[in-house]
Protein backbone atom coordinates (compact mmCIF):
# COMPACT_ATOMS: atom_id res chain seq x y z
CA UNK A 1 0.00 0.00 0.00
CA UNK A 2 1.21 3.65 -0.50
CA UNK A 3 2.24 5.14 2.32
CA UNK A 4 1.29 8.44 0.63
CA UNK A 5 -2.08 8.02 -0.10
CA UNK A 6 -3.27 11.01 1.15
CA UNK A 7 -0.50 13.20 -0.36
CA UNK A 8 -2.11 16.02 -2.48
CA UNK A 9 1.06 15.26 -4.98
CA UNK A 10 -1.34 11.95 -5.52
CA UNK A 11 -3.62 14.41 -7.49
CA UNK A 12 -1.18 16.46 -9.79
CA UNK A 13 -0.76 14.40 -13.27
CA UNK A 14 0.31 17.80 -15.07
CA UNK A 15 0.62 21.19 -14.24
CA UNK A 16 -2.91 22.07 -14.98
CA UNK A 17 -4.38 20.31 -11.83
CA UNK A 18 -1.58 22.55 -9.91
CA UNK A 19 -3.16 25.73 -10.92
CA UNK A 20 -6.44 24.09 -8.81
CA UNK A 21 -5.26 24.49 -5.42
CA UNK A 22 -4.68 27.61 -2.96
CA UNK A 23 -1.83 28.70 -1.57
CA UNK A 24 -2.40 26.51 1.52
CA UNK A 25 -2.49 23.76 -0.79
CA UNK A 26 0.47 24.78 -2.48
CA UNK A 27 2.50 25.11 0.94
CA UNK A 28 1.40 21.74 1.78
CA UNK A 29 2.62 20.03 -1.61
CA UNK A 30 6.10 21.87 -1.13
CA UNK A 31 5.91 20.02 1.99
CA UNK A 32 5.51 16.53 0.46
CA UNK A 33 8.03 17.05 -1.66
CA UNK A 34 10.49 17.43 0.27
CA UNK A 35 9.86 14.44 2.48
CA UNK A 36 9.53 12.52 -0.66
CA UNK A 37 13.00 13.82 -1.90
CA UNK A 38 14.90 12.71 1.58
CA UNK A 39 13.41 9.29 1.52
CA UNK A 40 14.33 8.38 -2.07
CA UNK A 41 17.67 10.54 -2.15
CA UNK A 42 17.97 7.91 1.70
CA UNK A 43 17.51 5.02 -0.23
CA UNK A 44 19.42 5.28 -3.20
CA UNK A 45 21.26 8.45 -3.20
CA UNK A 46 20.87 11.54 -5.22
CA UNK A 47 21.08 15.33 -5.29
CA UNK A 48 19.88 16.32 -2.14
CA UNK A 49 20.53 20.36 -0.93
CA UNK A 50 19.62 22.34 -4.32
CA UNK A 51 16.45 19.73 -5.13
CA UNK A 52 15.39 20.95 -1.32
CA UNK A 53 16.26 24.41 -2.14
CA UNK A 54 13.94 25.05 -5.29
CA UNK A 55 10.87 23.58 -4.60
CA UNK A 56 8.83 26.80 -4.16
CA UNK A 57 10.19 27.72 -7.04
CA UNK A 58 9.05 24.94 -8.97
CA UNK A 59 5.42 25.22 -7.69
CA UNK A 60 5.71 28.64 -8.73
CA UNK A 61 6.89 28.46 -12.08
CA UNK A 62 4.15 25.17 -12.91
CA UNK A 63 1.39 27.76 -11.23
CA UNK A 64 1.98 30.81 -13.47
CA UNK A 65 3.33 29.32 -16.68
CA UNK A 66 1.81 26.97 -19.13
CA UNK A 67 3.99 24.53 -19.96
CA UNK A 68 5.20 22.38 -22.09
CA UNK A 69 4.02 25.54 -24.59
CA UNK A 70 6.09 27.76 -22.19
CA UNK A 71 9.60 26.41 -21.71
CA UNK A 72 12.04 26.70 -18.55
CA UNK A 73 15.37 24.71 -19.16
CA UNK A 74 17.25 23.76 -16.03
CA UNK A 75 20.89 24.43 -16.05
CA UNK A 76 22.38 21.21 -14.58
CA UNK A 77 19.27 19.65 -14.36
CA UNK A 78 20.02 18.56 -11.18
CA UNK A 79 17.40 20.40 -9.43
CA UNK A 80 14.93 18.90 -11.57
CA UNK A 81 13.10 16.38 -9.07
CA UNK A 82 10.60 18.98 -7.87
CA UNK A 83 9.92 19.34 -11.52
CA UNK A 84 9.46 15.61 -12.48
CA UNK A 85 6.86 15.16 -9.43
CA UNK A 86 4.32 17.88 -10.96
CA UNK A 87 5.18 16.42 -14.56
CA UNK A 88 3.32 13.14 -14.22
CA UNK A 89 6.66 11.86 -13.35
CA UNK A 90 5.45 11.51 -9.30
CA UNK A 91 5.35 7.60 -8.94
CA UNK A 92 9.44 7.57 -8.86
CA UNK A 93 9.10 9.37 -5.51
CA UNK A 94 5.82 8.32 -4.24
CA UNK A 95 6.31 4.39 -4.48
CA UNK A 96 9.87 2.73 -3.99
CA UNK A 97 9.42 -0.35 -6.77
CA UNK A 98 9.65 2.86 -9.14
CA UNK A 99 12.87 4.79 -7.64
CA UNK A 100 14.60 3.46 -10.87
CA UNK A 101 11.63 4.92 -13.36
CA UNK A 102 13.47 7.89 -14.02
CA UNK A 103 16.88 9.61 -14.97
CA UNK A 104 17.94 12.20 -12.03
CA UNK A 105 18.72 14.86 -14.84
CA UNK A 106 15.92 16.00 -17.49
CA UNK A 107 15.38 14.06 -20.63
CA UNK A 108 13.30 14.74 -23.47
CA UNK A 109 12.76 10.76 -23.47
CA UNK A 110 11.27 10.88 -20.45
CA UNK A 111 8.51 13.64 -21.14
CA UNK A 112 7.60 16.65 -23.49
CA UNK A 113 7.84 19.07 -20.22
CA UNK A 114 11.95 18.31 -20.59
CA UNK A 115 13.78 19.94 -23.62
CA UNK A 116 16.96 18.86 -23.13
CA UNK A 117 19.06 15.76 -22.11
CA UNK A 118 21.36 17.87 -19.80
CA UNK A 119 23.82 17.15 -16.67
CA UNK A 120 26.60 19.55 -16.85
CA UNK A 121 26.50 23.70 -15.56
CA UNK A 122 26.20 27.04 -17.79
CA UNK A 123 24.63 25.76 -20.61
CA UNK A 124 20.86 26.83 -19.80
CA UNK A 125 21.06 30.59 -21.10
CA UNK A 126 22.87 29.56 -24.50
CA UNK A 127 20.36 26.84 -25.52
CA UNK A 128 17.60 29.78 -24.23
CA UNK A 129 18.74 32.02 -26.53
CA UNK A 130 18.74 29.99 -29.05
CA UNK A 131 15.40 28.86 -28.72
CA UNK A 132 13.50 32.55 -28.44
CA UNK A 133 15.76 33.57 -31.70
CA UNK A 134 13.77 30.48 -33.23
CA UNK A 135 10.86 31.23 -31.39
CA UNK A 136 11.30 35.05 -32.90
CA UNK A 137 11.75 33.89 -36.43
CA UNK A 138 8.69 31.71 -36.47
CA UNK A 139 6.13 34.49 -35.02
CA UNK A 140 6.08 32.77 -32.17
CA UNK A 141 5.36 34.29 -28.03
CA UNK A 142 6.19 31.55 -25.90
CA UNK A 143 7.46 32.20 -22.93
CA UNK A 144 11.20 30.80 -22.73
CA UNK A 145 12.95 30.90 -18.85
CA UNK A 146 16.63 29.74 -18.61
CA UNK A 147 17.36 28.71 -14.86
CA UNK A 148 20.78 28.78 -13.68
CA UNK A 149 22.58 28.84 -10.01
CA UNK A 150 23.66 26.71 -7.49
CA UNK A 151 27.19 27.77 -8.65
CA UNK A 152 26.59 27.30 -12.71
CA UNK A 153 27.05 30.73 -13.04
CA UNK A 154 30.61 30.41 -12.48
CA UNK A 155 31.30 28.63 -15.90
CA UNK A 156 32.14 30.57 -19.01
CA UNK A 157 29.75 29.48 -21.20
CA UNK A 158 27.18 31.71 -18.65
CA UNK A 159 29.06 34.41 -19.34
CA UNK A 160 28.93 34.11 -23.17
CA UNK A 161 25.15 33.30 -22.95
CA UNK A 162 24.22 36.20 -21.11
CA UNK A 163 26.21 38.32 -23.12
CA UNK A 164 24.04 37.21 -25.79
CA UNK A 165 20.64 37.05 -24.09
CA UNK A 166 20.81 40.71 -23.70
CA UNK A 167 20.24 41.63 -27.11
CA UNK A 168 17.44 39.81 -27.39
CA UNK A 169 14.38 41.62 -29.09
CA UNK A 170 11.64 39.57 -27.34
CA UNK A 171 10.45 37.43 -24.56
CA UNK A 172 13.50 35.92 -22.50
CA UNK A 173 13.45 35.71 -18.57
CA UNK A 174 16.50 34.21 -17.00
CA UNK A 175 16.33 33.23 -13.29
CA UNK A 176 19.48 33.71 -10.87
CA UNK A 177 18.81 31.18 -8.32
CA UNK A 178 21.24 31.99 -5.95
CA UNK A 179 21.64 29.98 -2.81
CA UNK A 180 25.26 30.83 -2.47
CA UNK A 181 26.71 27.84 -3.32
CA UNK A 182 27.78 25.06 -6.01
CA UNK A 183 29.09 21.86 -5.07
CA UNK A 184 31.27 23.55 -2.70
CA UNK A 185 31.28 27.59 -1.81
CA UNK A 186 31.02 29.55 -4.64
CA UNK A 187 34.36 31.64 -5.56
CA UNK A 188 35.63 33.73 -7.17
CA UNK A 189 33.84 37.98 -7.58
CA UNK A 190 30.66 36.20 -8.47
CA UNK A 191 30.50 35.72 -4.78
CA UNK A 192 31.23 39.93 -4.35
CA UNK A 193 28.69 40.67 -6.90
CA UNK A 194 25.83 38.65 -5.81
CA UNK A 195 26.38 39.32 -2.03
CA UNK A 196 26.11 43.28 -2.72
CA UNK A 197 23.07 42.46 -4.80
CA UNK A 198 20.93 40.45 -1.49
CA UNK A 199 22.40 43.35 0.83
CA UNK A 200 20.71 45.71 -0.99
CA UNK A 201 17.35 44.14 -1.78
CA UNK A 202 18.28 44.09 -5.41
CA UNK A 203 18.91 47.98 -5.31
CA UNK A 204 22.85 48.61 -5.62
CA UNK A 205 24.73 50.68 -8.34
CA UNK A 206 26.80 48.08 -9.01
CA UNK A 207 24.90 45.64 -11.06
CA UNK A 208 26.80 43.49 -13.22
CA UNK A 209 23.33 42.49 -15.57
CA UNK A 210 21.63 45.91 -15.68
CA UNK A 211 25.53 46.85 -16.58
CA UNK A 212 24.45 44.38 -19.58
CA UNK A 213 21.70 45.82 -20.46
CA UNK A 214 18.81 43.36 -18.63
CA UNK A 215 15.36 44.57 -16.94
CA UNK A 216 16.56 43.03 -13.49
CA UNK A 217 14.22 42.13 -10.80
CA UNK A 218 14.84 40.99 -7.31
CA UNK A 219 12.99 38.60 -4.90
CA UNK A 220 14.41 38.26 -1.29
CA UNK A 221 12.35 35.36 -0.30
CA UNK A 222 12.55 33.22 -2.59
CA UNK A 223 11.18 30.00 -0.84
CA UNK A 224 8.05 31.72 -0.22
CA UNK A 225 5.61 30.61 -2.88
CA UNK A 226 3.56 33.66 -2.43
CA UNK A 227 6.16 36.19 -3.07
CA UNK A 228 7.74 33.54 -6.39
CA UNK A 229 3.66 33.46 -8.04
CA UNK A 230 3.98 37.50 -7.74
CA UNK A 231 7.25 37.49 -9.16
CA UNK A 232 6.35 35.17 -11.69
CA UNK A 233 3.49 36.77 -12.82
CA UNK A 234 5.10 39.80 -13.42
CA UNK A 235 7.87 38.71 -15.88
CA UNK A 236 5.13 36.44 -17.90
CA UNK A 237 4.65 37.24 -21.85
CA UNK A 238 7.18 40.81 -21.04
CA UNK A 239 8.45 41.34 -24.52
CA UNK A 240 12.16 41.34 -23.63
CA UNK A 241 14.69 40.06 -21.46
CA UNK A 242 14.89 39.92 -17.81
CA UNK A 243 17.35 38.66 -14.71
CA UNK A 244 15.09 37.67 -11.97
CA UNK A 245 17.16 36.64 -8.76
CA UNK A 246 15.67 34.66 -6.44
CA UNK A 247 17.68 34.34 -2.88
CA UNK A 248 17.33 30.50 -1.94
CA UNK A 249 18.31 28.11 1.08
CA UNK A 250 20.28 25.34 -0.46
CA UNK A 251 18.81 22.31 1.81
CA UNK A 252 15.80 23.70 3.18
CA UNK A 253 13.64 21.62 5.16
CA UNK A 254 16.61 19.68 6.31
CA UNK A 255 18.46 21.36 8.99
CA UNK A 256 21.93 18.56 8.38
CA UNK A 257 21.86 20.07 4.52
CA UNK A 258 21.55 23.31 5.54
CA UNK A 259 24.88 23.40 8.25
CA UNK A 260 26.72 21.25 5.61
CA UNK A 261 26.06 22.02 2.22
CA UNK A 262 28.69 20.72 0.50
CA UNK A 263 28.42 17.07 1.84
CA UNK A 264 24.42 17.30 1.36
CA UNK A 265 24.81 18.44 -2.59
CA UNK A 266 24.73 14.91 -3.66
CA UNK A 267 24.51 11.98 -1.15
CA UNK A 268 25.07 7.96 -0.89
CA UNK A 269 22.41 5.96 0.71
CA UNK A 270 21.75 7.16 4.30
CA UNK A 271 20.23 6.85 7.57
CA UNK A 272 17.48 9.79 7.65
CA UNK A 273 17.55 8.82 11.27
CA UNK A 274 20.98 10.40 12.18
CA UNK A 275 22.38 11.31 8.85
CA UNK A 276 24.70 8.72 8.26
CA UNK A 277 25.78 6.92 5.31
CA UNK A 278 25.08 3.71 5.03
CA UNK A 279 27.92 2.45 3.72
CA UNK A 280 31.21 3.07 5.64
CA UNK A 281 34.42 4.21 4.48
CA UNK A 282 36.99 2.38 2.97
CA UNK A 283 40.12 1.54 5.21
CA UNK A 284 43.64 3.58 4.19
CA UNK A 285 45.38 3.71 2.17
CA UNK A 286 42.59 4.65 -0.78
CA UNK A 287 43.57 6.24 -4.33
CA UNK A 288 42.79 9.85 -2.52
CA UNK A 289 44.90 9.30 0.20
CA UNK A 290 47.86 8.11 -2.14
CA UNK A 291 47.36 11.27 -3.75
CA UNK A 292 47.38 13.82 -0.98
CA UNK A 293 50.31 11.98 1.17
CA UNK A 294 52.44 12.73 -2.04
CA UNK A 295 51.22 16.02 -2.33
CA UNK A 296 52.09 17.19 0.95
CA UNK A 297 55.30 15.36 0.92
CA UNK A 298 56.22 18.11 -1.99
CA UNK A 299 54.92 20.73 -0.34
CA UNK A 300 57.31 20.19 3.28
CA UNK A 301 59.98 19.51 0.85
CA UNK A 302 59.39 23.31 -0.85
CA UNK A 303 58.15 22.57 -3.51
CA UNK A 304 56.10 24.84 -5.62
CA UNK A 305 53.03 22.89 -5.54
CA UNK A 306 49.20 24.06 -6.52
CA UNK A 307 46.41 21.63 -6.26
CA UNK A 308 43.72 22.71 -8.52
CA UNK A 309 40.02 21.83 -8.76
CA UNK A 310 36.73 22.97 -10.42
CA UNK A 311 34.53 22.97 -7.05
CA UNK A 312 34.62 18.94 -6.30
CA UNK A 313 36.99 19.24 -3.37
CA UNK A 314 35.01 15.80 -2.25
CA UNK A 315 35.74 13.97 -5.16
CA UNK A 316 39.06 13.65 -3.97
CA UNK A 317 38.78 14.15 -0.49
CA UNK A 318 40.45 17.80 0.02
CA UNK A 319 38.26 18.84 2.87
CA UNK A 320 41.29 19.37 5.44
CA UNK A 321 43.64 19.79 2.73
CA UNK A 322 42.12 22.70 1.63
CA UNK A 323 42.08 24.18 5.12
CA UNK A 324 45.15 22.98 6.13
CA UNK A 325 47.07 24.60 3.02
CA UNK A 326 45.25 27.44 1.62
CA UNK A 327 48.37 28.61 0.23
CA UNK A 328 49.15 25.45 -1.88
CA UNK A 329 44.55 24.77 -3.25
CA UNK A 330 42.65 26.85 -5.44
CA UNK A 331 39.20 26.18 -6.24
CA UNK A 332 38.40 27.93 -9.85
CA UNK A 333 34.48 26.93 -9.38
CA UNK A 334 32.41 24.87 -11.60
CA UNK A 335 34.73 25.67 -14.44
CA UNK A 336 37.14 23.21 -15.99
CA UNK A 337 37.99 25.03 -18.53
CA UNK A 338 39.59 27.96 -16.01
CA UNK A 339 41.23 24.83 -14.21
CA UNK A 340 43.00 23.80 -17.00
CA UNK A 341 44.61 27.41 -18.52
CA UNK A 342 44.91 28.57 -15.05
CA UNK A 343 47.29 25.08 -14.74
CA UNK A 344 49.12 25.81 -17.96
CA UNK A 345 49.68 29.90 -16.81
CA UNK A 346 50.98 28.15 -13.27
CA UNK A 347 53.92 26.01 -15.27
CA UNK A 348 54.42 28.36 -17.43
CA UNK A 349 56.07 30.32 -14.41
CA UNK A 350 57.82 27.20 -12.90
CA UNK A 351 54.80 25.77 -10.58
CA UNK A 352 53.55 22.44 -10.46
CA UNK A 353 50.26 22.54 -10.99
CA UNK A 354 48.61 18.92 -9.77
CA UNK A 355 45.12 18.96 -11.84
CA UNK A 356 42.25 17.16 -9.97
CA UNK A 357 39.43 16.32 -12.18
CA UNK A 358 36.49 14.53 -12.92
CA UNK A 359 36.28 12.35 -16.23
CA UNK A 360 32.65 13.50 -17.22
CA UNK A 361 33.79 16.80 -16.33
CA UNK A 362 36.81 17.24 -18.31
CA UNK A 363 35.07 17.52 -21.47
CA UNK A 364 34.25 21.17 -21.31
CA UNK A 365 37.96 21.55 -21.31
CA UNK A 366 39.08 19.82 -24.23
CA UNK A 367 40.10 23.65 -25.96
CA UNK A 368 42.26 24.20 -22.79
CA UNK A 369 44.01 20.54 -22.88
CA UNK A 370 44.63 20.66 -26.65
CA UNK A 371 45.47 24.42 -27.29
CA UNK A 372 46.95 25.71 -24.28
CA UNK A 373 48.71 22.88 -22.89
CA UNK A 374 49.60 20.87 -25.36
CA UNK A 375 50.48 22.97 -27.90
CA UNK A 376 52.71 24.36 -25.70
CA UNK A 377 53.46 21.16 -24.42
CA UNK A 378 53.45 22.41 -20.37
CA UNK A 379 54.21 20.07 -17.53
CA UNK A 380 50.26 19.92 -16.21
CA UNK A 381 50.37 16.49 -14.17
CA UNK A 382 46.75 15.93 -14.17
CA UNK A 383 45.05 13.40 -12.24
CA UNK A 384 41.40 12.02 -13.41
CA UNK A 385 38.74 10.11 -11.53
CA UNK A 386 35.88 8.14 -12.06
CA UNK A 387 36.98 7.26 -15.54
CA UNK A 388 35.41 3.95 -16.78
CA UNK A 389 32.15 2.30 -17.44
CA UNK A 390 29.64 2.85 -15.09
CA UNK A 391 25.40 2.62 -14.46
CA UNK A 392 25.38 6.67 -14.55
CA UNK A 393 23.20 8.73 -16.85
CA UNK A 394 24.38 9.05 -20.24
CA UNK A 395 25.42 12.70 -19.13
CA UNK A 396 28.38 11.81 -16.54
CA UNK A 397 29.11 9.03 -18.18
CA UNK A 398 33.38 8.79 -17.72
CA UNK A 399 34.27 6.77 -20.35
CA UNK A 400 35.76 9.47 -22.83
CA UNK A 401 38.45 11.00 -21.02
CA UNK A 402 41.36 8.31 -22.22
CA UNK A 403 40.41 8.79 -25.65
CA UNK A 404 40.42 12.61 -25.17
CA UNK A 405 43.32 13.34 -24.12
CA UNK A 406 45.78 10.52 -25.09
CA UNK A 407 45.02 11.71 -28.81
CA UNK A 408 46.24 15.02 -27.87
CA UNK A 409 50.00 15.58 -28.80
CA UNK A 410 52.50 15.59 -25.94
CA UNK A 411 49.98 14.44 -23.39
CA UNK A 412 50.71 11.00 -21.85
CA UNK A 413 48.30 8.80 -20.30
CA UNK A 414 49.62 6.46 -17.70
CA UNK A 415 47.16 3.91 -15.76
CA UNK A 416 48.21 2.72 -12.43
CA UNK A 417 46.98 -0.96 -11.60
CA UNK A 418 47.34 -0.47 -8.16
CA UNK A 419 48.41 1.86 -5.43
CA UNK A 420 52.04 1.31 -5.07
CA UNK A 421 52.16 2.10 -9.02
CA UNK A 422 49.76 5.03 -8.19
CA UNK A 423 52.16 6.64 -5.79
CA UNK A 424 55.16 5.88 -8.31
CA UNK A 425 53.21 7.44 -10.92
CA UNK A 426 52.43 10.63 -9.33
CA UNK A 427 56.08 11.29 -8.23
CA UNK A 428 57.72 10.30 -12.20
CA UNK A 429 55.18 12.80 -13.23
CA UNK A 430 55.95 15.59 -10.86
CA UNK A 431 59.83 15.09 -10.98
CA UNK A 432 59.74 15.50 -14.86
CA UNK A 433 59.26 18.58 -16.94
CA UNK A 434 58.82 17.96 -20.16
CA UNK A 435 55.41 16.84 -21.14
CA UNK A 436 51.54 16.63 -19.67
CA UNK A 437 51.35 13.76 -17.44
CA UNK A 438 47.41 12.33 -16.49
CA UNK A 439 46.85 9.49 -14.58
CA UNK A 440 43.72 7.43 -14.66
CA UNK A 441 42.81 6.96 -11.19
CA UNK A 442 41.82 3.51 -10.54
CA UNK A 443 38.04 3.10 -9.71
CA UNK A 444 37.35 -0.40 -8.70
CA UNK A 445 39.11 -1.34 -6.16
CA UNK A 446 42.66 -2.41 -6.47
CA UNK A 447 45.79 -4.20 -4.24
CA UNK A 448 47.78 -1.67 -2.31
CA UNK A 449 50.94 -3.52 -3.52
CA UNK A 450 51.76 -5.13 -6.90
CA UNK A 451 50.88 -8.82 -7.34
CA UNK A 452 53.09 -11.20 -7.90
CA UNK A 453 55.82 -10.56 -10.50
CA UNK A 454 54.44 -7.34 -11.31
CA UNK A 455 57.30 -4.47 -10.59
CA UNK A 456 56.46 -1.11 -9.31
CA UNK A 457 57.42 1.16 -12.01
CA UNK A 458 59.60 4.60 -11.05
CA UNK A 459 60.96 6.01 -14.01
CA UNK A 460 59.53 6.67 -17.60
CA UNK A 461 61.78 7.51 -19.64
CA UNK A 462 60.15 5.32 -21.90
CA UNK A 463 57.42 2.80 -21.62
CA UNK A 464 58.48 -0.81 -20.71
CA UNK A 465 55.74 -3.59 -20.90
CA UNK A 466 55.27 -5.72 -17.46
CA UNK A 467 55.13 -9.07 -18.73
CA UNK A 468 54.32 -12.34 -17.01
CA UNK A 469 54.90 -14.33 -19.04
CA UNK A 470 52.96 -17.57 -20.29
CA UNK A 471 51.61 -19.16 -24.11
CA UNK A 472 49.51 -18.80 -27.02
CA UNK A 473 47.92 -15.97 -25.64
CA UNK A 474 48.72 -12.33 -25.05
CA UNK A 475 46.45 -10.45 -22.76
CA UNK A 476 47.46 -6.92 -22.62
CA UNK A 477 45.22 -5.70 -19.74
CA UNK A 478 45.23 -1.56 -18.78
CA UNK A 479 44.57 -0.04 -15.75
CA UNK A 480 41.18 -1.01 -13.70
CA UNK A 481 41.02 -3.82 -16.26
CA UNK A 482 44.36 -5.73 -15.17
CA UNK A 483 42.59 -7.54 -12.07
CA UNK A 484 39.78 -9.06 -15.48
CA UNK A 485 43.19 -9.75 -17.55
CA UNK A 486 44.17 -11.55 -14.66
CA UNK A 487 41.59 -13.78 -14.66
CA UNK A 488 41.59 -14.52 -18.31
CA UNK A 489 45.30 -15.09 -18.24
CA UNK A 490 45.01 -17.42 -15.18
CA UNK A 491 42.47 -19.94 -16.97
CA UNK A 492 44.30 -19.83 -20.04
CA UNK A 493 47.91 -20.10 -19.00
CA UNK A 494 48.24 -16.91 -20.90
CA UNK A 495 51.01 -14.34 -20.72
CA UNK A 496 49.59 -10.91 -18.74
CA UNK A 497 50.97 -7.29 -20.18
CA UNK A 498 50.28 -5.00 -17.58
CA UNK A 499 50.84 -1.92 -20.65
CA UNK A 500 51.50 1.17 -18.45
CA UNK A 501 49.95 3.86 -20.91
CA UNK A 502 47.10 4.72 -22.44
CA UNK A 503 48.91 6.05 -25.44
CA UNK A 504 52.77 5.22 -25.41
CA UNK A 505 53.23 1.96 -26.75
CA UNK A 506 56.26 -0.37 -25.87
CA UNK A 507 57.12 -1.27 -29.80
CA UNK A 508 59.76 -3.39 -28.60
CA UNK A 509 57.68 -5.60 -26.42
CA UNK A 510 54.85 -5.78 -28.82
CA UNK A 511 57.58 -7.35 -31.47
CA UNK A 512 58.40 -9.74 -29.33
CA UNK A 513 55.08 -10.33 -28.28
CA UNK A 514 53.35 -10.67 -32.04
CA UNK A 515 56.71 -13.17 -32.66
CA UNK A 516 55.78 -15.54 -29.31
CA UNK A 517 51.74 -15.78 -29.55
CA UNK A 518 48.69 -16.60 -31.78
CA UNK A 519 46.45 -13.93 -30.37
CA UNK A 520 46.83 -10.87 -28.66
CA UNK A 521 44.05 -9.12 -26.38
CA UNK A 522 43.22 -5.87 -25.50
CA UNK A 523 40.94 -4.61 -22.79
CA UNK A 524 40.16 -1.26 -21.57
CA UNK A 525 37.61 0.44 -19.50
CA UNK A 526 36.74 3.12 -21.92
CA UNK A 527 35.39 3.78 -25.31
CA UNK A 528 37.18 1.32 -28.08
CA UNK A 529 37.02 3.69 -30.67
CA UNK A 530 40.08 5.86 -30.93
CA UNK A 531 41.68 3.89 -27.61
CA UNK A 532 44.54 1.94 -26.42
CA UNK A 533 43.41 -1.37 -28.03
CA UNK A 534 43.07 0.08 -32.01
CA UNK A 535 46.46 1.64 -31.15
CA UNK A 536 47.88 -1.53 -30.56
CA UNK A 537 45.77 -2.92 -33.44
CA UNK A 538 47.03 -0.65 -35.98
CA UNK A 539 51.02 -1.26 -35.15
CA UNK A 540 50.21 -4.84 -35.43
CA UNK A 541 48.38 -4.91 -38.73
CA UNK A 542 51.13 -5.49 -40.98
CA UNK A 543 52.07 -9.07 -38.61
CA UNK A 544 50.60 -11.93 -38.60
CA UNK A 545 48.83 -11.42 -35.35
CA UNK A 546 44.93 -11.67 -34.25
CA UNK A 547 44.52 -9.03 -32.26
CA UNK A 548 40.67 -8.82 -30.36
CA UNK A 549 39.84 -5.14 -28.53
CA UNK A 550 37.68 -5.07 -25.64
CA UNK A 551 36.09 -1.97 -24.29
CA UNK A 552 32.78 -0.75 -23.85
CA UNK A 553 31.09 0.57 -27.75
CA UNK A 554 30.39 4.16 -28.92
CA UNK A 555 27.18 4.36 -27.52
CA UNK A 556 26.04 6.41 -24.48
CA UNK A 557 24.40 4.32 -21.76
CA UNK A 558 22.31 5.41 -19.39
CA UNK A 559 21.66 4.34 -15.69
CA UNK A 560 22.60 1.16 -17.49
CA UNK A 561 23.24 -1.45 -14.85
CA UNK A 562 27.41 -2.38 -14.95
CA UNK A 563 26.81 -5.97 -15.54
CA UNK A 564 24.46 -5.25 -18.41
CA UNK A 565 26.87 -3.16 -20.33
CA UNK A 566 29.76 -5.59 -19.65
CA UNK A 567 27.50 -7.95 -21.31
CA UNK A 568 26.51 -6.00 -24.26
CA UNK A 569 30.35 -5.29 -25.08
CA UNK A 570 31.75 -8.95 -24.15
CA UNK A 571 33.44 -8.11 -21.25
CA UNK A 572 33.16 -11.28 -19.30
CA UNK A 573 36.16 -13.76 -18.63
CA UNK A 574 33.53 -16.19 -19.81
CA UNK A 575 32.51 -14.04 -23.08
CA UNK A 576 36.21 -13.66 -23.83
CA UNK A 577 37.40 -17.10 -23.66
CA UNK A 578 34.09 -18.22 -25.50
CA UNK A 579 35.46 -15.65 -28.26
CA UNK A 580 38.60 -16.89 -28.27
CA UNK A 581 37.38 -20.31 -29.33
CA UNK A 582 36.29 -18.60 -32.61
CA UNK A 583 39.63 -17.15 -33.67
Amino acid sequence: MNKHQDYLLNKISSPQDLKKLNLTDLEKLAAEIRTLILEKDAVIGGHLGPDLGIVEATIAYHYVFNAPQDKIIWDVSHQTYPHKMLTGRAQAWLDPEHYQDVSPYSSPDESPYDYYTVGHTSTSIALATGMAKARDLSGGHENIMALIGDGSLTGGLAYEGLNNAAIEKHNLVIVINDNQWSIDQNVGGLVTALKKLRDSNGQTAENPFTALGFDYRYVAEGNNIKSLIEAFRAVKDVDHPIVLHINTLKGKGYQPAIAEEEAHHWVAPFDLTNDQPLQKNPATPTVNSVILDVIIQQINNGKQVMAIDAAIPGVFDLENFKKDYPDNYTDVGIAEQESVAFAAGFAKEGGIPILLENSTFLQRAFDQLSHDVAANDLPVVMLVAGGGISNQSKTHLGIFDQVMISNLPNWVYLAPTNLAEEKAMLLWALKQRNHPIAIKLPVNDVPQTPQQNQKVIVDYDQINYQINWGKDVAVLALGDFYSLGKSIADQLGATLVNPLAANILDYQSLDILAQKHQIIITLEDNILDGGFGQKVAAYLGPKNISVLNYGQKRVYTDQTPINETYLQNHLTVEQILQDLKTV
